[in-house]
């Protein structure tokens, strides 16, 4: 590829970028909106004191992740499936904890991943890199290896992990059956919000900077 083809490649890129972040916005703010009202019929918030209280009880002050202390490490609010249009993640208890930045911004790539191999779930991928089989050119593998050079201890931190958010996940499962069938029953819709959005933002965006070229004549 010549350095004009890569510059026009990485100029569409970057358009086409653009039209997905208004797209994803909209996704993210349904997903908050459905949240929000699970929240109010179940009365389940994870702002609650109760909530708080088990979200430390499993993890302490330890990344769920990593199990690196977070006060040492910048930290992020984490959700377990990611709330983008792959996971359809919820702002929900059972599903946000605080994790520390780096396993946060890590771990999006499995949030991100619409053909997972190692897990169904983004946060149990997450925790499967660096014990299976993965390409040599993974990022998450090395990210794993440099937090733990030595296998053993390596495959014994990340397995622990994973028993610990399998437990966490399960003492919410009252509710998991209908956040389930919220999930299904809504995907087709948020695809079609996704690409609708996509499709406004192009043309309106076109039909703008037209008229505001014409008027700046």
């Amino acid at each position: 590829m010549s350095d004009t083809a890569w510059v026009e490649a990485c100029l569409r890129r970057a358009t086409s970028r653009a039209k997905s972040d208004v797209a994803n916005k909209l996704v993210s703010m349904l997903l908050h909106e459905i949240s929000r009202q699970i929240a109010a019929k179940t009365g389940m918030s994870v702002q609650s004191q109760e909530y708080g209280k088990i979200v430390t009880s499993t993890f302490g002050v330890d990344c769920p992740y990593c199990q690196r202390p977070l006060h040492s490490n910048r930290v992020a609010v984490e959700h377990l499936d990611g709330m983008n249009r792959i996971r359809l993640g919820l702002h929900v208890p059972g599903n946000v904890v605080i994790a520390c930045s780096d396993c946060n911004r890590e771990k999006r790539r499995d949030d991100q991943n619409a053909n997972p191999t190692l897990a169904d779930s983004g946060w149990e991928a997450f925790l499967r890199h660096g014990t299976k089989q993965c390409a040599p050119s993974c990022k998450t593998c090395e990210y794993w290896t440099r937090l733990h050079p030595d296998p053993v201890q390596r495959i014994r931190s990340l397995d622990r992990a994973l028993g610990r958010l399998r437990e966490f996940r399960n003492a919410f499962q009252s509710v998991e059956a209908e956040i389930r069938a919220i999930r299904l029953a809504m995907r087709s819709d948020v695809e079609l919000l996704y690409r609708e959005c996509q499709d406004y933002a192009t043309q309106r965006i076109a039909d703008l900077a037209a008229d505001v070229v014409k008027r700046a004549k």
